[in-house]
Formats: C-alpha cells, structure tokens, sequence
C-alpha cells in the first residue's frame, strides 16, 4: 500500500447534482508520488450515482507500493529504485526479492533466497503427462495456461491463501518452476526430449539450458545471451496495474488459489493487444522485407489515412521515452555482435532503428523504440521462434504479478473485484407466450 493509512489531503472535491442541487464532499487522497486521486467508495450511497470509465483508465483499483510510472516523465520504479539501476546492477533474482519483500537483499539474504528458488525448479514427475495430452502443435501458451493451472492439483500444501507460509511457499514455487514450465513447452513443440534444470546455473542461464540443449551434446551459454536474458526478465518483472496484474488481482479477490490466479493472468497476457508487442515487431519487418522498401513503410507510417503502423515504437503510458528501451539497445547490440547472426530481418531491424532515431516526424513525435523492439530482436537472434516471445513475457512477469497477489491478499481495504455498469439493454418487458410471439 502506498502507506499504513493513505495521506488525506486538506483539500476535498465537492460534487454537486445540479438537478437537485444536491451536493457532496469527497475526499482527496495522496500517495508517496504521483497525482492525487478521489475516493469515490461512498459516492453511490450518498449520491446513487457510479461513475463511467471503460477500461479503467481514469480509476485507481487499488493502493500498491511495488511499482511506479511517471508515463510523462518516462519514468519506472520498483520499490523507489530505478529501472535503470536495477537492470543495469542487478540481476533477476535480486530484483525478484525486492518486488517480493520490498528491500533490496544483502548477501546473505540474495544467497538464502536464490538457493531457495533453485532448489525448486524442478516439476513433479506426473505433471509431464499433462504435456503429453497436448496437440504437437498446440501453441506454448496454451500449455502454459493449462500447465500452471494444474500446479494446484499437485501443491495441496500451498494454496490456503490466508496462511502466510503456504502463501510464500506458492511465490517461491511459481519463480522457481515458470522457466522449467516454459522451457517443457517448447521442447514439446520442436519435438525435443525435455531436458531438466541445472542446480549450478542461473537463473537465466538454466532457462537457456533447458530451452536449447540436447542430449547429444554440450550446450555452451553465452555470457552475452545470457546476460540479455537476465536484462529481459528485469525488464518484464511488474509494470504496475496492467491488464494481467488486474486479472491477477481481480481472480484472487474472490479467494482463488494463488496458481489458478497467475493462470489467470497468463490468459490475459496472451492477447495481442497486451503480450504480443514484440511479436507484432517481427510481423512487422516480415512485411517490410527488405532494407530498400523501408523509406516507403516511414512515409505509410506518417500517413494518417494508412492504417500501417510501425510497431515497437512509442508506447501507450510512455509520452516520452521507454526507459526499459536504452537498457535493452545496449544488449540487443552485444547479442547481435556476440551472436554474429546473418539474419536479413535482424539487419533490417538496425536499419530501421537508425533511420527512424534520425527522422524528425518521429524525433518531434518521440516515437523512439520501446522495449519490445529490442526484445523482440534479441530473442529472434538467440534462436526463439515468435510463439515463445509472451511466453518469456510470462515468465518475466510471475514475479510481478505473485507480488502483486501477495499484496492484495493482506490489503485490509480489498474487496472481491466488482465492477459495475452502464446498462443499456431494455428496461423490464411482459413475457410472451410462444404461441403468441
């Protein structure tokens, strides 16, 4: 929460019902940072009034002290420390602490705790059946959402939510095992023996080994590769009350298990419009095709009358720049130098980097790249075909969105999701016969 008791401000707005001249005082509520907001709570019962906001834009669902965006500003915060100096000092597993626990851990406390995540990355040896009953050429996420789903009906001992321990043994589960999950998943679709995790490896570095090793011969992880791949999962931990945080939140308000939550939120993700953008980036230069048609995709981009847009630029809450986007340019070019990839849409990619940082309709505009253009390159020349890219995303994000569970499930002020609606159907009919109709 964004404190113990949320600040109220001197200061409160009154709404008057000038049909009935009628008016009331509402609240106004401060946080650390960021605007000051209305608490409507009261607002029916005194008024008999709701307010109308599709898409939640304009409404705070919650008060929450994980994750901070300032989209003018260009701004993102966990915990109060910046993206920057997270992705560009930490490494995933230290991140994954501070969202959990809300302090950066010291030595002993980052040892214990990435001991403990490694130590249960492994996946109950009946759950590989599961994968079995699955289409070969079922997509990942369909298996990710059935998969994690069914976590609950092997982790009997970690899904009463109001038991602090088994609510932190399920965190500690979801971390662990989602790279094993998403790296089964794509074993399953290439046809590939699984290949289980390492104890020696990182993180990151266990997910690659899992994802592209075969028993046949050694896989040798590239420093670079996997350096990015850490820089990834930082990128992609939290981003505040997105469309899967909310559906995380939303689903375990009404007291489901913390797996069928993050299940929940897998879902979500899944859909274009929230966990495809990187993918739409690749899509995109597959239609571009050639460094030469690129000055003919700028000038459709610049025309309002062409519905063609270039994706992975801008960013709907980022006005100014991503800030996750100049972390990840500098890893995008250490894989690509690294990697030695001759791939034509990995060229193609630079080449439109570089024209469009030049191009004033886009400086004037700051439509500068975003972190799913680089993410999207990145993963491409480590070898992963476009179906896995929301998978990555999922599994970035579980830390997120188990510690935005965590949160809800001790907030005193959370009640079960609700919302409620315009209704413009018909008013009250008289029922016709059959017969009669």
């Amino acid at each position: 929460m964004a404190q113990d008791n949320p600040g109220t401000d001197k200061n409160h707005v009154t709404l008057v019902d000038h049909a009935t001249g009628k008016s009331v005082d509402l609240p106004v509520l401060k946080g650390t940072v960021g605007p000051k907001v209305i608490d409507i709570r009261k607002l029916y019962a005194e008024t008999g009034y709701f307010t109308y906001d599709p898409g939640y834009t304009s409404t705070g669902s919650c008060d929450s002290a994980i994750t901070y965006i300032d989209g003018d500003k260009g701004e993102l915060q966990h915990r109060g420390y910046s993206i920057e100096d997270l992705a560009g000092k930490s490494d995933f597993m230290e991140v994954a602490y501070l969202l959990l626990h809300g302090e950066l851990p010291n030595k002993e406390e980052k040892d214990t705790f990435t001991q403990t995540i490694t130590n249960h990355t492994m996946l109950h040896e009946q759950m590989l059946f599961f994968y079995r009953g699955f289409r070969r050429d079922a997509h990942p996420m369909a298996i990710m959402v059935g998969v994690v789903g069914a976590l609950s009906s092997f982790y009997h001992d970690s899904t009463d939510i109001n038991d602090p321990h088994q609510r932190m043994v399920a965190s500690i589960r979801m971390i662990a095992k989602m790279p094993t999950i998403a790296a089964m998943a794509y074993k399953y679709s290439v046809g590939q023996p699984f290949v289980y995790p390492r104890n020696d490896l990182s993180y990151a570095e266990n997910f690659l080994n899992m994802t592209f090793s075969v028993p046949a011969e050694d896989y040798k992880i590239s420093p670079a590769v996997a350096r990015a791949m850490d820089r990834i999962f930082i990128l992609h931990a939290d981003h505040e009350q997105n469309a899967s945080t909310s559906t995380v939140r939303i689903a375990g308000s009404s007291g489901a298990n913390p797996f069928a939550c993050i299940a929940a939120g897998i879902s979500s993700l899944w859909g274009p419009a929230h966990g495809g953008a990187n993918e739409a980036v690749l899509t995109m230069l597959e239609q571009i095709g050639d460094k030469k048609n690129i000055p003919e995709f700028i000038a459709r981009a610049k025309d309002k009358n062409d519905p063609f847009r270039l994706m992975g630029f801008g960013h709907r809450v980022y006005k100014n720049f991503d800030p996750r986007a100049g972390v990840l340019k500098q890893s995008c070019h250490e894989v690509l130098e690294e990697l030695g990839v001759q791939d034509p849409l990995l060229d193609l990619a630079m080449e439109l980097e570089k024209i469009a940082l030049e191009d004033d309709y886009f400086v004037q505009r700051k439509l500068f790249p975003n972190v799913d253009f680089y993410s999207g390159i990145i993963l491409k020349a480590i070898g992963f075909p476009t179906s896995m890219f929301t998978v990555l995303f999922a599994l970035a994000r579980t830390v997120g969105w188990v510690a935005q569970w965590n949160e809800m499930i001790t907030d005193p002020n959370q009640k079960i999701g609700r919302p409620r609606q315009l209704f413009l159907g018909h008013a009250q009919r008289e029922y016709v016969e059959l017969e009669d109709r």
